[in-house]
């Protein structure tokens, strides 16, 4: 009993971290417009701003982050990479210049690369293979949590206070848990008993290079096309939701406030419930069936796609928000079957770096270039298009969810023979 109530506490701190950790991304979408009109930029700097200044440093910190957590203490990384992204989203609030601000936000990306990784890679060690995707889908339930408050923090601060105000609240509400977590979260390689431990009895080997771990994932097709996966999907996903507020803001005239309450609505229930049926559905039907799963995400991943496209087609803004709400359970079910999958994937000392060679293209190819992608087509519809160049340019990123569909299905196909290859069908940890 004692036990189940530590795990559960575990997942609890480590979500309210996560929602912490994507308040700040949520705020700078919401205000790019305030931005734009206070600094004088152009949607391409707005991109840069919200792609390429964030991830190039996240990626890239994340791989000797990720190494340090595969054989180290995690609670001290996750908490102390909270603490230096606190600070970081703080300081965005008195950047003068659009060379400061971009500045900074390479900061934010160094401090959010120690959380995700070590978070993934410590739930791994507590839960089971049947566990996980219920286990992490808990975890991702922050996400959600994040636009729920972000979303409507973010946009009432802006309203009433200004987008410098929104973010230094933002980054001093990660301190509190970022603390709590460095007293009261266990890491169980440092218990010397293993029956002290909260978790499974985690046995140590040696760490292996990062030759080898390079190695034996790309060896692993599954892994390979998760990766792809990933890349695809942040490339579309990020270039259109970092733009969403400033569509609606100049295509139906809605307020930060106003724009804030329905996005918190949408994508905080919305969110919460898709992640919450995806991971509960994969482990209490599909246990230990990664094929069945892949296959689910790849369905899920084509409605998604379909659903969005109708966003930008939409005749009116209220059915515009229904075909969002549609579209965002549809995109959240698969979110922790696919994250939980990857620590099945891959032998326990690999965990974290899998993570963070994941997060490593996925924000280069995917946060990097798909806000400024989008960013750069709308300044260049905009001759033709004039306000509403934004809308098409969103619309044209739609169909690019066919696309990670078709890897998930290619997963499918490997996933058992991977899994064979590696005995992991076996192996409880």
């Amino acid at each position: 009993m004692k036990e189940i109530g530590y795990r559960r506490l575990l997942l609890a701190i480590l979500m309210v971290l996560l929602a912490a950790n994507y308040m700040d991304g949520l705020a700078l979408g919401l205000v790019l417009q305030n931005i734009k009109a206070d600094l004088a930029l152009s949607d391409t700097q707005l991109g840069l701003l919200s792609g390429i200044a964030f991830a190039l440093l996240y990626a890239v910190m994340g791989i000797p982050i990720a190494r340090w957590a595969d054989r180290g203490n995690r609670v001290t990384i996750i908490s102390l990479t909270a603490v230096i992204w606190s600070v970081m989203v703080a300081l965005c609030g008195v950047a003068s210049s659009f060379t400061q601000l971009l500045l900074i936000r390479v900061g934010v990306g160094v401090g959010e690369a120690g959380c995700i990784p070590p978070a993934h890679s410590l739930i791994a060690d507590y839960f089971t293979r049947a566990e996980r995707p219920r286990a992490v889908g808990t975890y991702l339930l922050g996400n959600s949590l994040s636009m729920l408050g972000g979303y409507f923090l973010a946009g009432w601060l802006n309203e009433l206070y200004g987008w410098r105000a929104t973010f230094i609240a933002l980054g001093m509400l990660g301190l509190a848990p970022a603390v709590l977590a460095r007293f009261v979260l266990i890491e169980p390689r440092s218990t010397k008993d293993p029956h002290e431990s909260a978790g499974p009895i985690v046995i140590l080997t040696s760490q292996p290079s990062l030759r080898q771990v390079c190695a034996t994932l790309y060896s692993n097709a599954t892994f390979r096309h998760l990766t792809y996966t990933f890349s695809v999907v942040y490339f579309f996903s990020y270039g259109i939701a970092q733009w969403q507020p400033a569509f609606f803001i100049r295509s139906y005239g809605l307020k930060t406030g106003e724009l804030g309450t329905w996005f918190a609505v949408i994508y905080g229930i919305g969110g919460f419930l898709g992640t919450y049926l995806g991971g509960d559905l994969a482990s209490r039907y599909a246990a230990n069936n990664e094929r069945l799963q892949l296959q689910f995400m790849a369905s899920a991943y084509c409605v998604y796609g379909l659903l969005c496209t109708f966003v930008y087609l939409a005749p009116n803004v209220y059915l515009a928000f229904g075909a969002m709400a549609l579209a965002v359970v549809a995109g959240a079910v698969t979110t922790g079957p696919l994250f939980a999958m990857i620590q099945t994937l891959v032998p326990q000392r690999m965990r974290a770096l899998s993570i963070a060679i994941v997060y490593l293209f996925a924000n280069l190819i995917g946060l990097g270039l798909g806000p400024v992608a989008t960013g750069v087509i709308s300044d260049a519809l905009s001759p033709r298009f004039g306000n509403e160049s934004l809308r098409y340019a969103l619309l044209s990123l739609c169909p690019g969810f066919l696309w990670v569909a078709w890897h998930l299905w290619r997963a499918s196909k490997a996933v058992d023979h991977d899994l064979a290859a590696i005995g992991r069908e076996k192996a409880p940890a």
